[in-house]
């Protein structure tokens, strides 16, 4: 097994050597930029980790790895117009470096590009890649559709959520650890208990996410912190607050936009009042606790074992 940043190496190796066309640079400048803004590239990682893991050269899934980062990026641009977000990663996002216009067009071009990347393996591989790979951005669609019919729902549910971000963040981290099995040749029960390992780290990660947007560092964590209260983003710590909230605060708060600071510190008091930051790392416990279960499902070494253990502990605790 190679180390962490060894795969970041070769992964941010071949980001770097994409061969874009020289024009038109208006269309492509974004697509570098994204890229380039950075990130922890854990999906290309467990593509990468995957593959090795089993035994096979890690070059064999760079294009795979490539492609899943390059259709994370093409999301996160779409999905900071439609919620106006400002900062990605302590950088301007491309609608506001640009414009709305061109974060659109540069994401469909992303998009695009994710998909003749995947493209790029044995002929025998390709359907069974191609059939991952589309069916993971197609649920990736719902989760974010869903994320937006929540806005105009009152009424949802811890367990709607949960379905929700599995769709738009746990698939595609799925995706990118099966789909560095299957490049590694390995048989369906493997690859399904690397996806099912991906897929509870995805719900891990997004939980984490949440509980960052509330009680993070804001130097750390790379955005503002209270976008989510701000917005009235239905998340878990929301969901939970608007169904056990027996003081009134947060119906009074929702849908109030004059006082955003006195509305963060507000929000965040009931949070704490009724302990959703400790409840809401517990319950990112225990989706590390039952990603790390799946390993024991595939033959690996000590060694490949510690490395996804690893991981697993690591976002428990991640800052950003």
């Amino acid at each position: 097994m190679l180390s962490s940043d060894q795969y970041l190496d070769i992964i941010e190796n071949a980001i770097e050597n994409i061969d874009y066309p020289a024009h038109p640079s208006g269309l492509y400048q974004p697509i570098k930029y994204a890229l380039e803004t950075g990130g922890k590239r854990i999906r290309p990682m467990l593509t990468l980790a995957a593959c090795d893991a089993l035994g096979v050269d890690v070059n064999v899934a760079v294009d795979q790895a490539l492609a899943i980062e390059m259709f994370h990026n093409f999301t996160l641009l779409h999905d900071d117009v439609m919620d106006k977000a400002e900062v990605r990663r302590g950088r301007p996002t491309v609608h506001q470096r640009w414009n709305e216009q061109t974060a659109i067009l540069s994401g469909d071009a992303m998009l695009t590009m994710s998909q003749m990347m995947a493209s790029r393996c044995a002929v025998e591989k390709l359907p069974s890649v191609l059939a991952l790979f589309n069916k993971t951005a197609m649920e990736v669609y719902e989760g974010q559709q869903y994320d937006m019919d929540f806005e105009h729902r009152k009424s949802v549910s811890a367990e709607n959520y949960m379905e929700m971000i599995r769709l738009k963040t746990s698939v595609l981290i799925g995706c990118a650890v099966r789909m560095g099995a299957l490049m590694a040749g390995a048989d369906e029960n493997t690859q399904q208990a690397f996806y099912d390992y991906g897929e509870k780290l995805g719900l891990a990660f997004q939980l984490r996410d949440d509980y960052l947007d509330t009680f993070g560092d804001p130097t750390i964590f790379g955005k503002a912190i209270g976008g989510d209260i701000v917005n009235d983003k239905k998340t878990w710590l929301l969901i939970t607050a608007m169904s056990e909230d027996r003081s009134g605060t947060i119906e009074k708060w929702l849908g109030n936009q004059s006082d955003k600071s006195g509305k963060i510190e507000a929000v965040t008091g009931v949070y704490r009042f009724l302990k959703l930051d400790e409840r809401c790392s517990e319950l990112v416990n225990r989706y590390c606790d039952e990603a790390v279960a799946q390993l024991n499902r595939i033959n690996l070494s000590v060694e490949a074992r510690e490395f996804f253990v690893e991981l697993a502990m690591k976002s428990r605790a991640r800052s950003n």
